[in-house]
């Protein structure tokens, strides 16, 4: 395929002109042995130059291979395709009676592509989407097929990978048995009534939290609660139950979002914030998200609200959510319980970057880390000081991929090499 290939935001143009599709785990082989430079394009929903090949390389795409949902029911664990989407995934697996931990707002994303740029969902005890997977299967640089499962050491370095270990044909994830969600929605949470144990309570009161504001004014204008039907009913001090069902971004029809008003429905159908079967929207914005230690929370939000007349003329909106602490080293939420902080900015990049690097140093003190594969101006050697298995992973690069087949300018900024 040749012509101009894009992101689903629109905002980066790679620079191949070639897409390549193969069908087979043998064709990937074929053609990343036979090439010097090769990036993979997942789901398209990253929103900076991490799937960039440049101009002498190779852009790849998996997802014309055949689909792969195969669920092993006694053990509770599913190995699934690369490029098969989480909407896709989750249906599949209701039907055994089994679901995934956790899901992100969007389940129109690839999971290779999705664990490996450190997406999450939300909940003061879920992880990443990297921590459910138990084994990934990729193909090397000489078109080798490498596993790499949890009791290998170089586990820590091959989920969240940043697409420079080889491609992800294929991942094994666990399972639990299937639960039912309901969605509250509850609006104006005044940020002067939070301290540090009020923050934990509101984000602790449900399976899954998310804060939402515009940050035109002190505080969140919605409370998401996607509360689990074998868990205890939700209990906020200092908002009000919403009186109509509400998009994210404040004036937007609220159909294309899930179920609220409390109605009980599948897991896989409560716990992203759009409706699998809708485009979420057109594409017309940019996305930043930092991610910084939980115990910050408050004073990162304040930190925020310091330069909201800065922040606010370029968002739409800005989300609040809390990550686990996993074990991938380059997950942004290695090693700390994370409070991680969206933005959603209109879609104007000159507008937008000087607002980001004006964020970026409000919130320094807190050793912030950005999504991969967001919008963000934070200096490579900073990032590189905020990971301390660095060293592990650029070892492990090496020994997988020893001429750099998968390393492309983004990946080579964040290494160091």
């Amino acid at each position: 395929m040749t012509g101009t290939i894009t992101n689903w935001a629109g905002n980066i143009t790679y620079g191949a002109g070639e897409l390549h599709r193969p069908a087979s785990v043998d064709e990937v082989a074929a053609l990343v042995a036979a090439s010097t430079r090769v990036r993979v394009l997942g789901s398209g929903h990253s929103f900076n130059e991490i799937a960039e090949p440049g101009p002498d390389g190779v852009l790849l795409s998996i997802a014309a291979m055949p689909p792969l949902v195969d669920v092993d029911g006694a053990a509770r664990r599913v190995r699934v395709s690369g490029g098969t989407r989480y909407a896709e995934l989750a249906r599949a697996v209701h039907t055994h009676g089994l679901a995934l931990p956790n899901m992100a707002s969007l389940p129109h994303i690839s999971v290779a592509g999705s664990v490996a740029t450190g997406t999450h969902g939300s909940g003061v005890g879920n992880g990443s989407l990297a921590s459910a997977v138990r084994e990934v299967e990729l193909v090397t640089a000489d078109g080798s097929v490498v596993r790499i499962g949890r009791d290998d050491p170089r586990f820590g370095g091959a989920v969240t990978s940043l697409g420079a270990l080889g491609v992800v044909t294929a991942l094994t994830l666990d399972l639990e048995p299937a639960f039912e969600v309901e969605q509250h929605v509850f609006t104006e949470l005044p940020l002067a009534g939070l301290d540090t144990a009020a923050f934990e309570a509101v984000m602790s009161a449900a399976y899954s939290v998310s804060l939402f504001t515009d940050w035109r004014a002190p505080g969140f204008r919605q409370v998401w609660l996607k509360r689990r039907t074998d868990q205890p009913l939700p209990e906020i001090t200092g908002a009000a139950p919403a009186t109509e069902k509400l998009h994210p971004v404040p004036g937007m029809p609220a159909v294309n979002c899930t179920e609220q008003f409390g109605v009980p429905g599948a897991w896989h159908e409560r716990l992203p914030h759009f409706r699998a079967e809708f485009t979420p929207s057109s594409g017309a914005e940019l996305q930043s998200e930092y991610l910084l230690p939980r115990d910050h929370a408050l004073e990162a939000l304040h930190a925020v609200d310091a330069i909201r007349d800065t922040v606010a003329p370029v968002l739409q909106t800005c989300e609040v959510r809390t990550v686990a602490a996993d074990e991938q080293w380059l997950s942004p939420s290695y090693g700390r319980d994370t409070v991680a902080l969206h933005f959603t900015w209109i879609e104007d990049t000159a507008a937008v970057l000087p607002v980001v690097r004006r964020l970026e140093a409000a919130l320094d003190a807190f050793a912030p880390r950005p999504h991969w594969g967001k919008v963000f101006t934070t200096p490579a050697g900073v990032l590189r000081d905020r990971y301390p298995r660095l060293d592990d992973f650029r070892a492990l690069a090496r020994e997988l991929d020893p001429k750099g087949t998968f390393a492309n300018a983004f990946v080579r900024d964040v290494l160091g090499e």
